[in-house]
């Protein structure tokens, strides 16, 4: 451990994990029921296609819906064990204006997540307490090492598929959420990925 770095703590609760000035080492940290999980950071592939869906996201946006925004690892509160949990997507998009001193995505439409080998588990255990909240009507999950996505998206009676919808090389995800068709080659442009992407 950095000598830098101080003891992570115990059992906290989210409004003591909002005021929790961290480790010491800059890591960014979820709580899970209570506990703080670090998240590691991502490969360069992972934050190209992070990079390439956040531009792609706001343009769309700016151009045809100018009062919503994507924002990067904004906080949402799920739920399910409210008090005690806090997690970090890697994108959402909100219609909600922003406002000082708010540290949760108000009412999310959408949540992408970008998985990593490190980070698979973890992310795949947060999509039930994303479902949990009432205005998320699309889950998107991108693979960073593969050309592989799936998209979970609310039925009209309020309830979730069993599975998700999966998408590969050549592919298009509609995002209903948003009004947005993102090309697969789109999502993977500039990453060593690229060329199977368009196949």
């Amino acid at each position: 451990m950095p000598a830098t770095a101080r003891k992570l703590p115990n059992l906290m609760t989210v409004a003591e994990f909002l005021t929790w000035p961290g480790d010491g080492t800059g890591r960014t940290y979820e709580l899970v029921d209570g506990e703080v999980r670090a998240q590691d950071p991502g490969s360069d592939a992972h934050g190209t296609v992070d990079a390439n869906l956040i531009s792609f996201i706001h343009n769309h946006l700016k151009a045809h819906r100018p009062h919503c925004r994507v924002v990067s690892q904004g906080g949402i509160a799920p739920r399910l064990r409210a008090n005690w949990n806090y997690r970090v997507p890697e994108l959402a998009v909100t219609c909600i204006p922003n406002r000082a001193d708010v540290h949760m995505t108000p009412e999310p439409l959408l949540l992408i997540e970008v998985l990593s080998p490190s980070n698979r588990r973890d992310t795949w255990s947060n999509v039930p307490l994303y479902a949990s909240v009432p205005s998320v009507m699309e889950i998107l999950l991108v693979e960073s090492e593969e050309i592989s996505a799936e998209l979970l998206r609310r039925r009209s009676d309020g309830s979730w598929p069993e599975d998700a919808e999966s998408f590969g090389p050549g592919s298009t995800i509609r995002l209903e959420s948003i009004g947005l068709d993102l090309q697969m080659a789109e999502i993977y442009a500039g990453t060593h990925l690229a060329r199977t992407a368009e196949r």
